[in-house]
């Protein structure tokens, strides 16, 4: 079951779901906006002919800062993580799952490509898949409203929430932009 807003804020309340500086003003009917934050992760495409999912990726890439004043610049084409501002969590009851905004999605914005889950139990600050469909540069601007969130009650509690020890919960708690840690999974097979 989907949360309304009048459930959100019931959940907030209860400390089942979590949104640290929740707003009234960025709350939907059914969603939450939350804010693009500082930092991004960028492909150095001169040093990096391929990617290996068995292999850290993370010296193949670049971190930029942006200062809340400026823009970062999405070129044409271009994918980049960036990272929400909101730190987001779900106790074992609930599951969120980020979707872009239309207004952005109307320029060729994705905020992400394919991983828009977050799992029970998982707290953080969510790593964003930017890419770019457009054929025109778009600026993004730390502290815009860059997505939203939309939260689930699960039929029951979940037996094992992310974060649970032996469980490959990698990106548990991250409070910053996370590059892939696929490697991680070969690691311990």
């Amino acid at each position: 079951m989907q949360l309304s807003d009048k459930d959100i804020k019931i959940a907030l309340k209860k400390q089942r779901i979590f949104i640290d500086s929740f707003s009234t003003d960025r709350l939907q009917p059914a969603s939450y906006d939350v804010l693009l934050g500082n930092n991004f992760l960028v492909f150095d495409n001169t040093s990096t002919t391929f990617i290996d999912p068995r292999s850290p990726i993370t010296p193949k890439m670049s971190k930029i800062h942006c200062e809340d004043e400026k823009c970062f610049v999405l070129q044409p084409k271009q994918f980049a993580l960036g990272v929400t501002k909101d730190k987001i969590g779900v106790d074992s009851l609930h599951s969120c799952q980020i979707d872009g905004k239309s207004s952005l999605a109307r320029y060729g914005l994705i905020v992400h490509t394919t991983a828009g889950y977050i799992d029970p139990g998982n707290n953080l600050c969510i790593t964003l898949e930017l890419f770019n469909t457009n054929s025109i540069p778009i600026l993004l601007y730390p502290n815009m409203k860059i997505a939203q969130i939309r939260f689930y009650r699960l039929s029951s509690p979940s037996e094992r929430p992310y974060g649970t020890e032996g469980l490959n919960s990698k990106y548990f708690n991250s409070t910053d932009v996370q590059a892939s840690k696929m490697h991680l999974n070969w690691l311990q097979e």
